[in-house]
């Protein structure tokens, strides 16, 4: 409300004087009744703590029970052979550990905020000036603001001399903000647009000024973006959400196998003991130990690969959440945009002589810096000497031909700024500023340009407005900022320098405009994420009319699509938001309530929401979108720490190259759950078939785990560095509502599972009836061994192999060709032989063993086939009936 009352009101409000300021007294009082000027911690998670949360999933407690029951079993028949349980354990505790260490990094956001809080402040009290520690400061203090330091607290202005305030860290946008101490605002305002109030965390870049503390501590802009930082929990990924539902499948599956043998031996009359050892043993070979290990693994290296494309990521789930995403809500300024004011429109009879007359009229430095020229300055001024700069007209050069000798700064009012330059033994006054301001100084116009000695003369005409405001009018429904130019020469100096006496008569000379244009490659990539069904939608604290002509630039804004600000957005209820939040493709002046119950709408919506930003206004929204995407280069470390990911580029193309990433990795995951799960059903009917048949167990203990831990392993991590697929960017977003089994898998994975099972079974009942029992678990133990591994090509794509080509990964290669190998090594040397109960064999038992384990390439690729009949089938019935709709 302070920036709705005159500043008298809010010095009565406050009880305070501008003048003398508090007494000592009063600030104690104040202190005891608001509390210190500081942010509050939340409460932080002990390393055990996070340790022992790693284990709070199904999946986890399901391996923790097989490794007690297995040990169990072990010691009831007297083995004492606990390896199977120290090599699940083993397995489990890895994964916890690579856990916590990847969120070492803990929530960092609140003390962030803090180290942005300034440390001094100069305040009034009993009328004397004096330093103290800002967290002293209480509500009614009187302030001074220079420049170069922090705000300390929330104020509203009382004096402002030229005193602008960059208010990026809150609003997003970098252009500092012109305070002006007389303004009374409305209610309903955007922060941004606050220019009586300064606000905690900002930063004062120009001029200086004095303030009344309206707000301190936890109640300041900053400290409620604190506030809401500590109440929000960070949404679980589709990812965790997914492999949850895996884990319950297993352990459900499990506990099924476990009843089904059971009492299958009942009906058998096998005694209870043995079967219930028995049926728990073959839930143990069931479970796939390794995934968990593996899935973590695989989510590592992407983000090694990542990092490479200037993306870290900074908790391991992030990774996929990326690729699952369906709707990015991005920031404009930095992010879609360069963050660079440029001048991209002169309308000028001669472009060069507005650009140099502008640049005279400028306060910008010009530095060099190992032979490139840098320029300081405020962005719009920046953006005209860089033009000058562009086309040789160079500042420096022209203040020795025309040395500034005086001048009228810009303020509010006029909107307006005045150079004074001494031309041979005239005077050229230079002026620029608002363009409906500036016409009505002006007189006449430039009619004709002459370049002489360096310098710009013209000839002119009387002043045709209707032309100039037809081209003003042009530019800004291009939502470009422009910036008019005009001058006059005159003989002598008035003896008053002030508006009155020289901004008036003035000859116009130009237009200027400039925006911030997008980024390159920006708008394919805005393309790219259409055709890959994600919705880019643009948050930004700019103006509505900005934000619309670089939304519509960049393909983000179009036909049926509707923009909104933030203040429109106050009236909507959230149902009502929820409900249409599909229509809004451009959010303006929005605050981070705003952006928060923009990204709360989506998910509402069931879309996975990866959300950008760069300012400490964006890290409420960071942490409540499943994907947090905080800038690198400019964000602020509040931003990055309540981020999953951090862009070092800042620019939105990086994004959806993480996305393509992501999206393969997802599917990278997919593949290896397919392919360990299959294995292990395969394992399962094998053991279960094999009972059923009253056969002796066709693979012991022992082998199992070998299985599951090597044969199985290395081709489930090379399966994790598949290339992504041509059309992976041509797919819809995974549906965060699908289980990772939808869409036919858990069939698949059934059907292929049967198939290793059955043909390891006839591999075991050959050896078994023509060479032995020890031959048969043999010829088992090395096809079930190799039919994994040759299994492991099927499973690299849905499309057929010889499509897409056995050598594409060389990993999956290496996998085959070690695992081959080391299969082989523990029948063939005696005493590995030993260790797994299996003995050498003969020419015809290999071969037989070696036809047996090929077989699924024929077998699936028949699958295939059929598989892509049906579908084009089914396509073909969506068209038919789709044209019978029109």
């Amino acid at each position: 409300m302070w920036h709705t009352l005159k500043k008298q009101e809010v010095l009565n409000n406050l009880k305070t004087n501008e003048a003398q300021g508090l007494t000592e007294e009063e600030v104690t009082k104040r202190q005891k009744e608001y509390g210190k000027n500081k942010l509050e911690e939340k409460k932080k998670e002990s390393y055990v703590v996070k340790f022992i949360k790693q284990f709070n999933d199904f999946m986890i407690i399901i391996l923790i029970i097989a490794s007690i029951l297995s040990a169990v079993i072990s010691f009831m028949q007297g083995e004492n052979d606990y390896v199977d349980s120290i090599i699940i354990i083993g397995i489990v505790i890895f994964n916890a550990l690579m856990g916590v260490i990847q969120e070492a990094k803990a929530e960092k956001s609140i003390e962030s905020l803090k180290q942005m809080t300034p440390q001094m402040a100069k305040v009034i009290r009993n009328g004397k000036g004096i330093l103290v520690p800002a967290e002293e400061l209480v509500k009614g203090d009187i302030i001074e603001l220079e420049a170069g330091n922090f705000v300390p607290a929330d104020c509203r202005i009382l004096k402002s001399h030229n005193l602008k305030i960059e208010e990026s860290s809150l609003t997003g946008e970098t252009e500092p903000v012109l305070k002006d101490d007389n303004m009374i605002c409305k209610e309903q305002v955007a922060l941004g647009d606050m220019k009586n109030m300064a606000f905690m965390a900002s930063i004062t870049v120009n001029g200086h000024g004095k303030a009344v503390v309206t707000e301190t501590g936890m109640n300041t802009k900053v400290g409620q973006i604190a506030n809401m930082m500590m109440e929000d929990e960070a949404p679980e990924t589709p990812l965790q959400r997914k492999l949850g539902e895996v884990g319950k499948i297993l352990g459900l599956a499990c506990l099924a196998i476990c009843v089904i043998i059971f009492i299958i031996g009942l009906l058998k009359k096998i005694a209870p003991v043995e079967m219930f050892m028995t049926s728990v043993g073959l839930a143990v070979a069931a479970i796939p130990e390794g995934l968990p290990a593996i899935v973590t693994i695989m989510l590592s290296i992407g983000v090694t690969r990542m990092a490479k494309k200037n993306s870290i990521i900074r908790k391991l789930p992030a990774v996929e959440t990326l690729g699952s995403s369906s709707v990015i809500c991005s920031d404009k300024t930095g992010t879609l945009t360069q963050n660079k004011m440029k001048v991209v429109d002169v309308r000028s009879i001669n472009k060069d002589f507005s650009i140099q007359l502008a640049t005279l009229c400028t306060d910008c430095e010009i530095t060099v810096e190992n032979g490139i020229k840098k320029v300081i300055g405020e962005p719009t001024e920046k953006a005209i000497v860089e033009e000058g700069i562009n086309t040789g007209i160079q500042k420096n050069e022209l203040e020795v031909l025309l040395p500034r000798i005086n001048e009228i700064p810009f303020d509010s009012n006029r909107k307006m700024m005045t150079t004074v330059h001494k031309i041979g033994s005239k005077y050229r006054i230079i002026t620029k500023g608002a363009p409906d301001v500036l016409l009505q100084r002006c007189s006449k116009e430039v009619l004709q340009v002459n370049y002489s000695g360096g310098l710009y003369q013209g000839t002119v005409r009387s002043l045709n407005t209707s032309t100039i405001q037809n081209n003003n009018r042009q530019m800004a429904q291009k939502a470009l900022r422009v910036i008019a130019v005009a001058y006059k020469d005159v003989d002598f100096l008035p003896s008053k320098i002030d508006s009155a006496n020289l901004e008036n008569n003035l000859t116009f000379v130009g237009l200027i405009g400039m925006i911030d244009p997008p980024r390159e490659g920006v708008k394919e990539a805005v393309q790219t994420c259409r055709q890959a069904g994600i919705k880019t939608v643009m948050i930004t604290g700019d103006h509505l009319e900005t934000a619309k002509a670089i939304a519509k630039d960049l393909g983000i804004l179009n036909n049926g699509d509707m923009a909104i600000t933030g203040q429109e957005l106050d009236k909507i209820p959230q149902n009502q938001l929820e409900k249409n939040i599909k229509d809004y493709s451009v959010f303006a002046r929005v605050t981070p309530e705003h952006k928060v119950r923009i990204v709360k709408a989506w998910q509402k919506k069931g879309a996975v929401v990866a959300m950008t930003g760069d300012g400490v206004n964006d890290s409420p929204a960071l942490k409540n979108a499943d994907i947090g995407i905080a800038m690198g280069k400019n964000g602020t470390d509040v931003a990055k720490n309540a981020a999953d990911i951090i862009l070092t580029d800042d620019n939105f193309v990086t994004i959806v190259e993480a996305t393509k990433q992501g999206r393969n990795i997802y599917d990278n995951i997919k593949k290896a759950i397919h392919f360990l799960i299959a294995t292990n059903i395969g394992e399962i009917v094998t053991i279960f078939m094999g009972l059923v048949l009253g056969l002796k167990s066709p693979l012991l203990a022992i082998q199992l785990l070998w299985i599951n831990l090597v044969t199985d392993s290395l081709p489930a991590i090379a399966l994790g560095l598949e290339k992504p697929e041509k059309d992976i960017m041509r797919r819809k977003p995974i549906n965060s509502k699908k289980g990772i089994f939808a869409d036919g898998l858990w069939n698949k994975i059934i059907t292929e599972g049967a198939m290793i099972g059955i043909l390891t079974l006839v591999a075991f009942s050959i050896g078994n009836k023509y060479y032995g029992l020890e031959v048969g678990r043999t010829m088992a133990f090395l096809s079930m061994g190799f039919l994994e591994l040759v299994h492991s090509f099927n499973v690299k794509s849905e499309k057929s192999i010889f499509a897409t080509g056995f050598l594409e990964n060389k990993y999956l290669i290496g996998s085959f060709i070690l695992g081959t190998f080391i299969q082989a090594i523990v029948v063939i040397i005696p005493i590995f032989a030993r260790i797994f109960e299996v003995v050498s064999l003969n020419p015809a038992q290999w071969i037989i063993t070696t036809i047996i384990s090929l077989l699924p390439i024929p077998i699936i690729e028949l699958q295939k086939k059929i598989d892509c009949k049906n579908d084009s089938k089914r396509i073909f019935i969506k068209e038919q009936q789709s044209v019978k709709n029109i």
